[in-house]
């Protein structure tokens, strides 16, 4: 978002607001659904891993919820990137139009209903008992390090779909495959050391730990690795987007070749 001009910063927002309005309208619950819809999901799997196979330890509620909602944002912007540019063929045989403001829009539809759903979750931890201490001035510099892995990866995968379709099955199943293993389920520290090591390199996992570190007063939350993290997602953005504007007069072709 910052690397666009003003213009197209305005355009992208204007969009998101119109496509937040137009998705709210065609239910008749409007948005409703930005609660419920999470809500439902959420409670599935905790019916699932905190109930069925009792999967649980202490605060697995806190600690699972936590998990789960921060992952949706993710995943979310990313499935939903992987059709931006192919789902607006209108826009994209118009060659001024810069492409890269299509992902951009549902990075921000996504963030704002990320912030609804994790508003709800604050004060669900409030009333467990997990009340904010010190530690939450450290929230936004974790928001901004997973905005900026979601903007890298979001824009990294709308980037390549076009050329290839059939990519978006195979990036449903590597989120698939992520999802385990970013300790959403279960804590990293109960596995044993050497495989600890392999989660060092998983951003999500990382993220996830210093969200629970913070919220849940773990006191673990290590400042210098996700100022690492966001400076390395910082230049990852920077990538996507110049990949994206290489690409930028390339996709009329091949959208309308298709």
């Amino acid at each position: 978002m910052f690397l666009v001009s003003k213009q197209h910063r305005d355009i992208i927002y204007y969009k998101a607001k119109v496509h937040l309005r137009s998705e709210a309208s065609n239910t008749y619950l409007s948005y409703l659904w930005w609660i419920f819809e999470p809500i439902i999901s959420l409670g599935i799997y905790y019916l699932i891993f905190g109930v069925i196979f009792a999967r649980g330890t202490e605060n697995f509620v806190p600690f699972l919820l936590i998990g789960l909602v921060t992952w949706q944002w993710f995943g979310n912007i990313v499935n939903h990137c992987g059709n931006s540019i192919n789902g607006n063929i209108a826009l994209i045989t118009n060659v001024s139009f810069p492409k890269v403001i299509l992902p951009s829009v549902n990075i921000v539809m996504d963030t704002v209903k990320f912030f609804v759903v994790f508003a709800i979750l604050l004060v669900f931890l409030w009333i467990y008992g997990f009340t904010p201490t010190t530690d939450y001035i450290y929230l936004p510099l974790v928001f901004f390090c997973q905005h900026l892995f979601n903007t890298m990866a979001g824009n990294m995968v709308a980037a390549v779909v076009p050329f290839a379709p059939d990519l978006k099955i195979i990036i449903s199943n590597v989120l698939r495959i992520a999802f385990y293993m970013s300790g959403i389920l279960y804590a990293v520290s109960d596995l044993p050391e050497h495989v600890q090591s392999y989660f060092e390199f998983n951003p999500m996992a990382q993220i996830i730990q210093a969200y629970r570190d913070i919220l849940m007063h773990q006191d673990n939350f290590d400042l210098i690795k996700i100022l690492t993290y966001t400076g390395i997602c910082f230049c990852g953005v920077i990538i996507s987007h110049l990949i994206l504007r290489k690409l930028d007069p390339i996709y009329p072709r091949v959208l309308i070749q298709k």
